[in-house]
């Protein structure tokens, strides 16, 4: 690790850390604790890098505003990310999450779903507490932002689903990038720029100028997440190694090798991930990841990786031209290759 990536690491995980003592404060200190806050704690305290509240924080700053003002607001996005990763484990079928047992394998479908729910209900109770400190207008837009991310990040996650769900192979690269600006790009990058920035502002600037921005970068964070679960670590990925394909999600490498394939390649795929995870068989899914190899579309998941961190870094320098915030500023600019190689 260089000492470089050190720095950022360490402003990564102060932002993360003053979300999460944040977070705590708000939890209630009531029952029913069992089956309920103290899941939300120690899915909490599993917390990753932190980077969705890093972003709001960061942005508010490097537009002058400070990390108390953008505070409730982070920790909102924050339990709106956690609360989709335990819906999403069911949704998916994931079994692990962070290195560990996925909520619902460990505590059971329904406690996690309510685990869950409980957790967007607390993410609205963080908006609320911007009242006080922005005042009634100013919330009011950075609620309609949320409003906005949650029901994108739905929106996408109902396109994966049904694509799975629905064994659709007729898919093009445009697809798959449309359904990451919906499920990944707009939680992830886009309204954490957004609302950190009306926040600095007052709600002066105008928040569109960093939707490509965030896009670009929320589609390095996914197709780095995607190369990550079929060559990562297992250990510093956190989750479980080609889970994509026991899964049966469209990923990137997923729609190229079926460009390149052959009808009887594709035919087998077609009958691969027609079927649960339950009935694939390891067998079906080496094969499958042998067959990205031999159509280098993991090569090519990187390259197009490598481009939209180099589009990403031109389009930070229009969104982020007039930010005065000199430190916040770089360390949003430092953000991108990072997120790009991160976990190698």
């Amino acid at each position: 690790m260089t000492t470089g990536t050190a720095d950022l690491e360490q402003q990564l995980a102060r932002y993360r850390d003053l979300t999460y003592r944040a977070l705590l404060q708000q939890l209630p200190s009531r029952e029913p604790r069992r089956y309920l806050y103290d899941l939300v704690t120690s899915s909490l305290s599993h917390v990753g890098k932190g980077l969705r509240p890093a972003l709001c924080i960061a942005t508010c700053r490097a537009f002058g505003g400070s990390i108390e003002q953008a505070l409730p607001s982070a920790v909102s996005i924050e339990l709106l990310h956690n609360a989709f990763l335990v819906h999403d484990d069911i949704e998916d079928g994931s079994l692990y999450r962070r290195n560990e047992a996925a909520m619902y394998v460990e505590e059971g479908l329904p406690i996690a779903i309510n685990v869950g729910d409980a957790m967007n209900v607390l993410a609205i109770g963080s908006l609320i507490e911007n009242i006080p400190v922005l005042g009634a207008d100013l919330s009011y837009r950075v609620f309609h932002e949320a409003q906005h991310l949650i029901l994108q990040s739905v929106e996408g996650q109902a396109l994966e689903l049904g694509w799975t769900r629905d064994n659709v192979f007729e898919l093009t690269e445009d697809d798959y990038l449309r359904m990451v600006l919906k499920k990944t790009c707009w939680y992830t990058a886009i309204h954490p720029c957004r609302i950190g920035a009306l926040i600095a502002t007052r709600g002066a600037i105008d928040a569109d100028r960093f939707n490509l921005f965030g896009f670009l970068l929320g589609a390095v964070f996914q197709i780095q997440d995607d190369v990550l679960n079929l060559v990562g670590d297992q250990d510093r990925y956190g989750k479980e190694i080609l889970g994509d394909l026991w899964e049966g999600k469209r990923t990137l490498m997923l729609v190229h090798a079926l460009r390149q394939c052959t009808d009887e390649e594709r035919e087998r795929l077609s009958r691969v991930f027609s079927v649960t995870r339950e009935q694939r068989t390891e067998r079906d899914v080496d094969w499958v990841f042998r067959l990205f190899e031999l159509h280098g579309s993991i090569d090519f998941a990187r390259e197009l990786l490598e481009e939209s961190v180099r589009a990403a870094q031109e389009e930070f320098e229009v969104a982020f031209r007039d930010a005065p915030g000199e430190g916040d500023r770089d360390f949003i600019r430092r953000l991108i290759p990072f997120l790009g190689t991160r976990n190698l």
